[in-house]
């Protein structure tokens, strides 16, 4: 296993995001209980960022850059993880992932990127399982909320229904912030490698990309608007759910199908009753579009801490029984998702996998299959999260 000089190093801390998480663990763990570091290509960036952020002068930093395989290692060989905010992943995670799989480290990111997961997954979970490396994928807005909501609304059917339910509906009723710039790239940088390589069409596609040798039923495609009975409300495609569903599905094989092999399940927006709620559904289509395009923000950008504060989200999670009995569960984020939650909950999914959950085996995991109910305590008593059962 890797050295414990510490317990988390934050690669990427001189990004917008990592300034967010390096900030986040300097505020909220102060007292000496963690020891933990700042990564980036630049001492001087980072000595900056540690003064801003008010951080302890004495935080280490380490140099460490992707196009340099052995300032990668020499920084894994430090620590017991590593929070990776360094984006798009299929460009600058390759070396860094195969040095914490080779050296037993644990890696949290905020990836999503499906056809790169899979092919990670593909290339080192072998060596991975070998070495102790526990890799988590998605630590942030995706798919966290996603991922815990399915587990909580599962549980509620189980008590409700007796049987958690083969139907789950993710629906979003509220959304407050922006997209971060390190999504908009990622999407763009996996279309570019499809136009590249028209095979990878097909892992993009599948919504069991990330369910090596499993192949569940057809799922609903959420790709155009739809009038919804039961919620009586337009819903409108969910931008996100491209990697959201993929991950859900990884999360029942990984936690040996506890929603089922038959299990479907879809996300969409939610946009309102009538012919106005029509009309919402079709802009939220609009809008998806230039959510990647050049207006879309860049890597680096990012809200103010006032637009940060002030957002927040709100997800319904419904599990439907065989005969049409419902549970509804809500999720809601108390900040912008794309960065002031996202910061907070890849921080404590790092400190979760390092102390509530060390008996995680090791391999490739989703964060919600990986620590499950500790996580969901974790993000209410420390992230700003709440998880509650709606009649």
């Amino acid at each position: 296993m890797a050295s414990s000089k510490f317990d988390i190093v934050v690669y990427g801390a001189t990004g917008f995001t990592g300034q967010l998480v390096a900030e986040y663990l300097a505020s909220h763990y102060s007292d000496g209980s963690l020891t933990w570091a700042m990564a980036g290509r630049s001492k001087d960036k980072l000595a900056s960022v540690r003064d801003a952020i008010g951080a302890p002068a004495d935080t280490p930093l380490i140099v460490a850059d992707a196009s340099d395989v052995a300032s990668l290692k020499a920084m894994v060989a430090q620590t017991k993880s590593v929070i990776s905010t360094v984006g798009p992943y299929q460009h600058y995670g390759n070396e860094l992932i195969a040095a914490c799989v080779e050296t037993g480290t644990d890696y949290l990111d905020l990836c999503g990127e499906p056809v790169w997961m899979r092919q990670m997954i593909d290339k080192h979970e072998a060596t991975a399982k070998a070495s102790g490396a526990r890799i988590v994928f998605s630590c942030g807005f995706d798919s966290v909320p996603f991922e815990l909501g399915t587990l909580f609304v599962q549980e509620e059917a189980k008590r409700v229904f007796g049987a958690p339910a083969l139907r789950v509906k993710g629906r979003v009723r509220d959304m407050r912030g922006t997209l971060s710039g390190g999504t908009a790239a990622s999407a763009k940088a996996t279309f570019d490698a499809i136009a590249k390589d028209l095979s990878l069409v097909a892992i993009l596609n599948n919504p069991f990309a990330l369910t090596p040798e499993f192949e569940g039923p057809k799922q609903p495609r959420g790709n155009k608007p739809v009038f919804e009975d039961d919620l009586q409300s337009w819903a409108a495609p969910f931008m996100m759910a491209l990697i959201n569903t993929r991950n859900v599905h990884r999360s029942n094989m990984l936690m040996g199908f506890p929603y089922g092999k038959e299990f479907t399940y879809d996300e969409m927006v939610l946009t309102g009753p009538g012919e106005k709620g029509e009309e919402n559904a079709k802009r939220v289509m609009a809008l998806n579009a230039g959510k990647t395009g050049p207006s879309a923000p860049k890597p680096g950008e990012g809200p103010s801490k006032e637009e940060r504060e002030n957002g927040l989200y709100d997800l319904l999670y419904v599990a439907i029984a065989p005969d049409g009995r419902q549970v509804r569960v809500a999720i809601k984020g108390d900040r912008d998702p794309g960065y002031g939650s996202t910061s907070k909950m890849i921080s404590e999914c790092a400190i979760c996998l390092l102390r509530d959950t060390p008996e995680v085996a090791a391999g490739f995991w989703t964060p919600g299959a990986a620590m499950q109910s500790k996580l969901i305590k974790r993000l209410v008593d420390n992230a700003g999260l709440m998880f509650k059962v709606e009649s």
